[in-house]
């Protein structure tokens, strides 16, 4: 998974099954000595006409990492659950909801929230993938902060020459500050010289949370940048990597149907 957030320990054990020299490096050493032993890989594959494949593989094992985690995540908080205190059950009895109810609605509240966050960063990751894939030079990039002094630096995802890509798989907040957050990102990222483009590839479906990513849509507009969502999000990702992610992904999920159709004869 993401690099960036692995302890020294596990960053120093990954590049140890690369082959790669981690004797007197720092942690930023270390991630740039994986990104360029990435970058060769990839660099490799397109000369040699198998960076589909080569995409294909890491979307691949990338999908099975996070499904792995998120499977020990799921089954570790359920196992916890077991000792909580179920004394608001009466609350939940009350208002009409059985005991078994209230205990699969608490379950599926906890085990959704990892769902979500390993679907959001599986997702931004695999385009990550994609983009850098068709770019090596390109990739994560800080900006310092020039309109305030928290955050000292604003995060680009995927810095593709000019272009400042924001990846979300989706976004449902209904927080009014956000817009003014993002105002102030979007506007230090255009000072800096860069194309803020915004790549969402689920819109949000209920109304406040509509109409928070209008605002941010001619937010975008405003500052002559883009604003990409649901189908065109996927399009404009094919577009500029020459991968389309949305059929790799499809055929990933196929193939996991298959096996499970398999494993249940």
């Amino acid at each position: 998974m993401k690099i960036e957030q692995l302890k020294i320990s596990e960053l120093r054990l990954y590049c140890k099954k690369l082959h790669i020299d981690i004797e007197k490096k720092k942690k930023s050493d270390l991630i740039q000595a994986v990104y360029n032993y990435e970058k060769k890989e990839i660099d490799n594959a397109i000369k040699d006409g198998t960076s589909l494949n080569f995409l294909k593989s890491k979307i691949q094992n990338l999908a099975d990492e996070y499904a792995s985690t998120l499977d020990l995540k799921i089954t570790a908080r359920k196992e916890e659950m077991k000792k909580d205190d179920n004394s608001h059950y009466l609350i939940y009895q009350v208002l009409g909801i059985s005991n078994k109810e209230g205990m699969l609605i608490d379950q599926y509240q906890n085990t959704g929230r990892f769902l979500y966050k390993y679907a959001g960063s599986f997702l931004e990751e695999a385009s990550s993938l994609c983009l850098f894939f068709a770019n090596t030079s390109g990739g994560k990039y800080y900006v310092p902060n020039t309109l305030g002094k928290r955050p000292k630096t604003f995060e680009i995802d995927f810095l593709n020459a000019n272009d400042a890509i924001e990846l979300k798989w989706r976004d449902a907040t209904t927080d009014g500050d956000h817009i003014t957050k993002e105002h102030t990102r979007v506007q230090v990222i255009k000072d800096h010289g860069y194309n803020p483009i915004r790549i969402m590839f689920y819109y949000p479906q209920r109304e406040q949370a509509i109409k928070i990513q209008e605002t941010l849509k001619t937010l975008y507009k405003g500052v002559e940048g883009e604003y990409y969502s649901g189908d065109d999000a996927w399009n404009y990702l094919t577009k500029i990597s020459g991968y389309d992610l949305k059929a790799i992904l499809i055929e990933i999920a196929n193939n996991r149907e298959v096996s499970k159709k398999i494993s249940l004869k």
